[in-house]
This record gives C-alpha cells, sequence and structure tokens, in this order.
C-alpha cells in the first residue's frame, strides 16, 4: 500500500483511520470483491480494529474504510499475514498494482460522552426463546445473527459466580446468549433463562429500560413487516410530538411476541432544536 496523508483535522484523536481504494483490472472484479470480503472477516477479528467498512463505486472500485485503537493497532494490522497476502494479490489483479490509501482524522463535533466513552454497544434483552425471538427480530427488522456467545448445548453460566457478576437470583440459570446486528444501532444481546422467577415485560410507566426505537424510512412498511413477523401494534403511527414534530414525522409503539415494547419512528421532516441544544441526536445514516 502506497500511503498518502490526507488530514483534515488537527484535531487530537489516538485512532488511526484510513481510507484505501482498489481498482479492478478489466475483467478481475469477482477476485478482487472475493478478496475484500476475506480481508474484512479477517480484519474485523483483529483486537485492535474497531470498524471496517467497504463500499463499491460505480467504476468497480471498493473503496475500505478502515479504524484502529491507535498506531500499535494500526502496525500489528499492517504485519497480520492476511494483509501481506492481500496486498500481494493485489499486486496482480489491481490497477496500478495496489491501492491507494489516505489517512484520515474526523473533524471535532460536540462532545456527548467523557472522553474514552464512545457509545452505547448494546442492548440486553431476555426472551423466553433465542430462536423463536431471533426469527422475529430478522422477520420484523432484518437482524442478523452474529455468534451465540453461549451456545444452547453448552454448560449453562449459573452458581455462585454469575449470581453475584450478574444479579441473578438464586439457582437461575442463563442457557442461552445471542448476539445480533440490527442495522446501525447497537446490537442486541439475547438471554434465555431458566429456573428463574421472571417479572411481566416493562410497560412504557415501569421504571427502568422500557422499549428501544427502530428508525425507519418507510412507517407503514416496518409496521406491516412488524406485524406479519408476530408483532401487536398500540394504536397508530401518530405525530410526533413537541420538538419531534413536522411534516412526514411519526411513530407507534408495539409488542414483540413476548410482550416487550418496541417503538418504530420516522422523522423526514426534521427536529426542531432549542438554541441550547448541545449536539443533534444520532440518527442512523440513509
Amino acid at each position: 500500500m502506497t500511503f498518502q496523508s490526507t488530514r483534515i483535522s488537527t484535531v487530537p484523536d489516538t485512532t488511526r483511520c484510513v481510507i484505501a481504494r482498489a481498482t479492478p483490472r478489466t475483467g478481475e472484479n469477482s477476485r478482487l470483491k472475493a478478496l475484500v470480503e476475506e480481508l474484512a472477516q479477517n480484519v474485523r477479528a483483529e483486537p485492535g480494529n474497531i470498524t471496517f467498512e467497504v463500499y463499491a463505486e460505480e467504476s468497480g472500485a471498493l473503496v475500505m474504510i478502515e479504524r484502529y485503537r491507535d498506531d500499535a493497532a494500526f502496525q500489528l494490522h499492517l504485519d497480520q499475514p492476511h494483509t501481506k497476502q492481500f496486498n500481494a494479490a493485489l499486486e496482480e489483479i489491481a490497477t496500478g498494482g495496489g491501492s491507494s490509501v489516505s489517512e484520515v482524522t474526523p473533524l471535532e463535533g460536540p462532545r456527548t460522552s467523557r472522553p474514552g466513552v464512545r457509545g452505547i454497544d448494546h442492548i440486553g434483552l431476555t426472551v423466553p426463546d433465542i430462536e423463536e425471538a431471533s426469527r422475529f427480530f430478522a422477520d420484523a427488522f432484518g437482524a442478523v445473527t452474529l455468534y451465540d456467545v453461549l451456545p444452547k448445548d453448552a454448560e449453562p453460566m449459573a452458581g455462585e459466580g454469575p449470581e453475584a457478576e450478574l444479579g441473578l437470583s438464586k439457582g437461575a440459570k442463563i442457557v442461552h446468549m445471542r448476539l445480533m446486528r440490527l442495522g446501525e444501532g447497537p446490537c442486541l444481546e439475547l438471554f434465555q433463562m431458566e429456573n428463574a422467577d421472571q417479572a411481566d415485560p416493562a410497560r412504557l410507566q415501569d421504571r427502568g429500560l422500557t422499549h428501544f426505537g427502530v428508525y425507519v424510512d418507510d412507517i407503514d412498511a416496518a409496521l406491516d413487516a412488524f406485524t406479519k413477523a408476530g408483532g401487536e401494534p398500540l394504536k397508530g403511527p401518530h405525530p410526533l410530538a413537541n420538538n419531534e414534530d413536522a411534516e412526514g414525522n411519526a411513530g407507534i409503539y408495539g409488542r414483540a411476541p413476548w410482550g416487550m415494547l418496541i417503538e418504530l419512528l420516522t422523522y423526514p421532516g426534521g427536529i426542531s432544536y432549542p438554541a441550547e441544544a448541545p449536539a443533534a441526536r444520532w440518527t442512523p445514516r440513509p
């Protein structure tokens, strides 16, 4: 890889972010795509990698946006056998014999957390049956299973250790855990329990975590998929309130098959922020 420094900000940042672009030679589009897909799997497994995203340009070029924890993590990436093998393969199939790589740094935005705190990683949900819940999230939203933290055929997580570490009641057992990805938001961590006293799903008026909201582009189509997957919608869709009330903005609550509240919302009309708002709300990219 040939590196060209293109820093767009002087904001201090310990992470390393690069944008690599590889253009296939004539007839090598499929081979380049397969190589990049294999590289993505390997890089995402590196302990120092934060993100590795791939985009295709109309020209056939593939653009890789990579972010690493720090300089050491980035150097470790460059030293990996899969990185060296990828670069060697590019000599044969990419124009110019390789990829062009630019190093970038993020523009400083408003701080919405303490230094070192990056954001919500996942939301934990306890469900009656993980397989059925996974099918619901896949059918309703297109969520995908990443891996089982605790496979169903593994030894249950139970005893004094988990009871103390996770706040479980005496005798409760975690028999299945799964991590799912739903769009650009936090992952969903699903738990299935046995031998445990369990309360009914929370209502909006109850204390603690009551629901999560899913941003959708077409609320009617999303509601139809939600219902067909086994969800039970409440009344709506309805306009959003106050600062969120604009043309086209709407939301509706519904219950998953096991009773948990989920909100569908969309706000293409935008949000009216007060002058003192320190930042814009997080919204998934189109």
